[in-house]
């Protein structure tokens, strides 16, 4: 009787031992290819993390929603699905309206203005603008500025996309956006752009070069106007119960990681997305429309009431600090 009380405790304790040791399995979501900035910031955060906490994390990455489409992620999120995902900041308006500061059009004039304000004062705070509905902001992740596209000949002008059926995500600004230009936006997944310009259920969307080179997008499109009118970036975001649970040393660690993680994905942004649109030039099956300033001064005139619609819920404070980047 003693022995089996003893081989029982020695069991118990050998459990006890090996469920301590085992890794915290730490999921990371999204829906871009691992070639993209976000996809390779994600791979070093999964490299960095397991590095800097051996045997403590195990970091395993889903890209090209294979795990949640944009459309589940958050949910998924919430109910402890998955510890970490990177939305594109459109997601955040049922949030948090002042996260749709970054769909306003023509508010940064680069990708060095949106990283300038994403790193003052004001931006950063914005990181924490959502623990009261259980969402940790961790970092903000490039992708870059936007471009449009369409399956027509012509796009210099607004009154080119008067008429034409747009993909957006799922975004009030956005929406707005469209509307403006005289344009019908239709809320769409992601994952579902490539058949839906295909088909023509949509005539056209807009998106980073990186985007519209991973996603092959340039094949079903006739032209792209480098319009730079806005931007799509992400927030790296966790569920904060999971987040404040962890152990000090295991968050002390991920937080590094991250921090490393998004300063190498960042940098690589740009040159990732000056790569993918020089791939979709020689590929020779979309035109590249080049803008005057003329052209884009009348994007901006047609997309300029969007701002004064939402600045009310954004804040002129917030739009003000946004546009002090620039300088």
């Amino acid at each position: 009787m003693k022995l089996a009380r003893l081989a029982a405790a020695l069991f118990a304790l050998a459990f006890a031992s090996v469920a301590q040791s085992a890794p915290i399995i730490i999921k990371l979501s999204h829906v871009v290819a691992d070639k993209t900035p976000k996809g390779q910031a994600a791979l070093k955060f999964k490299e960095l993390a397991e590095k800097k906490l051996p045997g403590k994390v195990e970091v395993q990455v889903f890209p090209n929603s294979q795990l949640f489409g944009d459309g589940k992620e958050m949910e998924a999120l919430a109910l402890g699905d998955v510890q970490i995902i990177a939305p594109s900041l459109s997601k955040f308006d049922r949030y948090t309206k002042k996260l749709q500061l970054f769909d306003l059009p023509f508010l940064f004039n680069n990708i060095e203005a949106v990283d300038r304000f994403q790193q003052s004062k004001e931006g950063k705070s914005l990181l924490d603008s959502m623990t009261s509905k259980g969402i940790k902001g961790l970092a903000y992740w490039h992708n870059g500025m936007k471009q449009m596209s369409t399956d027509k000949d012509q796009l210099k002008r607004p009154e080119d996309v008067k008429g034409l059926k747009f993909r957006i995500q799922p975004s009030d600004v956005l929406e707005a956006q469209f509307r403006a230009l005289g344009a019908n936006p239709q809320k769409m997944a992601f994952a579902e752009v490539y058949q839906a310009l295909q088909t023509g259920v949509v005539d056209g969307q807009e998106n980073t070069w990186s985007n519209i080179y991973t996603q092959k997008f340039y094949e079903v499109q006739k032209t792209i106007a480098e319009t730079n009118h806005g931007v799509i970036d992400y927030m790296v975001i966790a569920n904060a119960k999971w987040w404040n649970g962890l152990p000090a040393d295991v968050k002390a660690g991920l937080s590094k990681a991250m921090d490393e993680a998004t300063a190498y994905g960042n940098k690589l942004a740009d040159d990732i997305n000056q790569r993918d649109k020089k791939l979709i030039a020689e590929a020779g099956k979309a035109k590249i429309q080049t803008l005057t300033k003329e052209d884009l001064a009348a994007w901006q005139k047609a997309m300029a009431p969007v701002w004064k619609k939402f600045e009310g819920d954004i804040g002129k404070d917030l739009i003000d600090a946004a546009q002090k980047s620039n300088t």
